[in-house]
Parts: structure tokens; C-alpha cells; sequence
């Protein structure tokens, strides 16, 4: 009997185990994705904002696909604007808008 247990154990041990990928929402389509799959802006200070690719910037940040649509969308619904609990400045929209283009180039 303890034979078996040891062995069902030892098994287990060398059984490869997925590791489960971080998921994030994204404030435009409110679609959880995959992270790399999406743009961190980061909240730096009161009206300083950060385009944060490698995801290690502190301050809060917010998730958005890299395409246009749900630039668009999270536009229309107020989605930073939520997720910062400030008021966006257009500037930073069209900052976003430019940076989704290198991404869509």
C-alpha cells in the first residue's frame, strides 16, 4: 500500500503543470485578454500619465488592446477616466491614439 502512494506521489511530482498566464480587463471592450496582449497606461503622478510596455512602472495602471476600436469605445464610456477616478485630458487620447498606430503598423 505505501508502495502505490509513493509512486502515485512521485508521479504527480514529474507531471508537467501549465502555468496559468495573467489575465487583465480591458477598460474599452471589458474583454479579459492575456496581458502582453494589451497597453498599460500608468498613473504617475495627479496629471502625469505613462505609456508602460514593460508593465513595472509604479503607480495604477489601466489595460487597453492595441487597436483602435477600443480606444474608441473606452473614449465614449469614459473608461481611464474611471479607472484613474480623474478627468482624461484629449492630449493623452490622441498620445494613445498615436502609440496604437505603431502597434497596428
Amino acid at each position: 500500500m505505501m508502495k502505490s502512494m509513493k509512486t502515485s506521489i512521485m508521479m504527480k511530482n514529474t507531471m508537467t503543470t501549465k502555468k496559468n498566464k495573467p489575465l487583465r480587463k480591458c477598460i474599452g471592450c471589458n474583454e479579459m485578454k492575456e496581458k502582453h496582449l494589451l497597453i498599460r497606461i500608468a498613473k504617475i503622478s495627479d496629471d502625469e500619465f505613462q505609456f508602460d510596455e514593460s508593465g513595472k512602472i509604479n503607480g495604477r495602471g489601466a489595460y487597453i488592446c492595441k487597436n483602435k476600436e477600443c480606444l474608441e469605445k473606452a473614449m465614449k464610456n469614459k473608461g481611464l477616466e474611471r479607472s484613474f477616478k480623474c478627468k482624461i485630458s484629449i492630449d493623452l487620447y490622441d498620445r494613445l491614439e498615436q502609440e496604437l498606430r505603431t502597434y497596428e503598423a
